[in-house]
């Protein structure tokens, strides 16, 4: 291959980046990535640098005096794929022609119908939204957040600590049920309870009050909260609209094997805008998280320079972690399909456990809160489980 252009350049895109030179690619290497700034590190946006205590050079993802010998093409968005020639268009005018394609386009945080131009209401997923955010808290106030995901959560945690009087509204009967079942998702979001945030749960939000800058939020019960600032944590969803009509097999992201090969020879996808087939579960799923990011595409890269003659490996089970007043959660596997969960480490009502979630008896999930070294030991353990 002579040419080479990954299109995204957050933690996916630099990752592949890296691991295409690591593997012994010498030729022309073009990343593209719609934001102005350099790569950066997400997590820490809706924690560290939303309370202040970490400034934007700590974010850096680069290390100091790296040099990948790649032209970084920043600020300029794809907006097209050609498939014959695997040219991609930019908003400015732009082609890169490419022998291999890495999409690394990420996902975008979902907005509230209705909420445009109305001053006061966030998302977090960019440098820039946390910039905003960070002024806004600074303000004090009433927080709502909307949405008791891990993104609220976090935010929900830093703006409680920062003195805000916080409320976080779920939808949902039990925040953060989908990815840890009900039961330990109940444990976990009972943080809020414990540190004072009001957590509104089985209710949707209606919509919102103010005329310039919001005021409250309404919801379908007919209760409305009153709101300084709101920030909405309702998901993401994947950056892939510029891949219409290329041929790219689409189905919730870009649709991928298991080691991120996509429909067409030639181009890969990683990241949060990848589906990715997971042996272990016999099922495509994106995994939005930081590890994901990290470690997928040395596999995808292999794939490309190979032509897709490797054979896929087993990817390791998700893992993500979150930080939330104080307490350090950290999660791996698929609590979807398990039958039981047991805490075998610790008391839920000092919110330090060790859960692990089982298939038939077979381990396929492990759950902690200040359990990193029990935690550890169970990752491990259920990277070497056989695939169901």
């Amino acid at each position: 291959m002579r040419t080479v252009a990954v299109v995204g350049a957050s933690l996916a895109g630099l990752s592949a980046a890296r691991s295409l030179r690591k593997q012994g690619y010498d030729g022309r290497l073009v990343v593209i990535g719609d934001e102005l700034h350099r790569p950066y590190d997400r997590p820490p946006l809706s924690k560290e640098f939303l309370a202040g205590t970490l400034g934007e050079a700590d974010l850096a993802l680069e290390a100091d005096g790296e040099d990948l010998a790649a032209e970084w093409l920043l600020g300029a968005r794809a907006v097209g794929l050609d498939r014959t020639d695997r040219a991609v268009r930019l908003d400015d005018g732009r082609e890169v022609r490419a022998d291999g394609v890495v999409i690394a386009t990420g996902a975008a945080a979902r907005s509230l119908p209705g909420s445009e131009g109305l001053a006061g209401v966030h998302t977090l997923r960019t440098l820039d939204d946390a910039r905003a955010l960070r002024d806004e808290l600074a303000r004090g106030g009433r927080l709502v957040v909307i949405g008791g995901g891990f993104i609220g959560a976090e935010v929900a945690s830093t703006a409680s600590a920062l003195g805000l009087d916080v409320t976080v509204v779920e939808a949902a009967p039990t925040p953060l049920a989908g990815p840890l079942g009900t039961e330990m998702g109940t444990l976990v979001s009972a943080l809020h309870a414990d540190h004072g945030v009001r957590l509104l749960c089985g209710v949707g939000v209606k919509g919102l009050s103010g005329e310039r800058r919001v005021d409250a939020v309404l919801l379908e019960d007919g209760r409305s909260v009153p709101a300084d600032t709101v920030v909405v944590g309702v998901g993401a969803r994947p950056c892939v609209d510029w891949l219409d009509g290329s041929g790219v097999e689409l189905d919730n992201g870009v649709k991928c094997g298991a080691d991120g090969r996509t429909s067409l020879a030639g181009i890969v996808a990683v990241g949060d805008c990848a589906n990715w087939y997971d042996p272990r579960t016999g099922a495509h799923r994106r995994v939005e998280h930081w590890t994901g990011a990290r470690e997928r595409p040395d596999a995808a890269v292999a794939t490309l320079l190979a032509g897709g003659a490797v054979e896929p490996g087993v990817p390791r089970p998700p893992y993500f972690w979150s930080d939330q007043y104080g307490v350090k959660i950290q999660f791996a596997g698929h609590a979807a399909g398990a039958d039981s969960v047991t805490i075998e480490e610790g008391a839920a009502e000092d919110r330090n456990v060790l859960a692990v979630y089982r298939r038939a008896g077979r381990p396929v999930a492990a759950l902690g809160m200040n359990q990193p070294r029990l935690f550890t030991r169970w990752r491990k353990q259920l990277a070497v489980t056989a695939p169901s």
